[in-house]
Parts: structure tokens; sequence; C-alpha cells
């Protein structure tokens, strides 16, 4: 839940990148809370349960753009290709760039990379 919630938090972000992981709980989530409000609102016969499910729906479309933009970031694509079908399926399954690369740093780093080389002697002496 809290990668639904950062990705709600940068709501309309579109630069930077963002991890499988991030991508695709938010993906999970969001599926879980449009079909369950779609499915209530049949189920219990209440109009006005369907429209909160299209009011959450076009709420959560902004954030599900700019994570699957930050998505294709991560691996060193373009945001424009969220809009080729298939490939774009692939990207998103795909591992990020290892390190930093022009969008941004890498989102699975923590820094510690870089700290655990200093100090070290290298092996190639």
């Amino acid at each position: 839940m809290n990668w639904y919630l950062k990705v709600l938090k940068q709501y309309a972000d579109f630069n930077g990148r963002a991890r499988r992981k991030e991508y695709w709980m938010f993906f999970l989530f969001n599926t879980i809370i449009s079909y369950g409000l779609t499915f209530g609102a049949i189920a219990v016969e209440i109009p006005s349960l369907a429209i909160v499910a299209n009011i959450y729906s076009l709420a959560v479309l902004i954030p599900a753009i700019a994570v699957a933009v930050r998505r294709m970031h991560d691996v060193g694509k373009s945001g424009w290709y969220c809009l080729i079908p298939i490939y774009n399926l692939i990207l998103a399954c795909t591992d990020g760039d290892k390190g930093p690369n022009e969008y941004g740093p890498d989102p699975k780093s923590d820094g510690t990379e870089e700290l655990d080389q200093i100090g070290k002697p290298d092996s190639e002496d």
C-alpha cells in the first residue's frame, strides 16, 4: 500500500524514475479498488456508487500515466514509449538501468554502493 500512496504523492511528477515494484504495486491496488467499486455498484445496485467509481478512475488517471512514464525512464526510454502497445508491457517488466541514467539516479540504489567502494583496495594491483 505504501507504493500506491507514494505514486499518489507524486501526483503529476513525470520526472525521474520508478522501479518495477512501484509501478506494479500501484497497478495492482488501482485495479483492486477500481473493480471493487464497480462490482460493488453492480451488486448493491446503487447508481451513485457507479459515479464514485468513475470519479475515482478519472482521479487516478494522471498518476497512472505519470508512474508509467517514470517506469519507461527507469529502463532508459522516453515516456512516449507508453503509447506502443506490446513493447510498453515488455519495458514495464524489464529490470531498470543499473546506476544513474539520463532521467535520474537509480531508484533501487540508496547510495551505499559508492560508499562500499571507498576504502577497499583495488584488486587489480
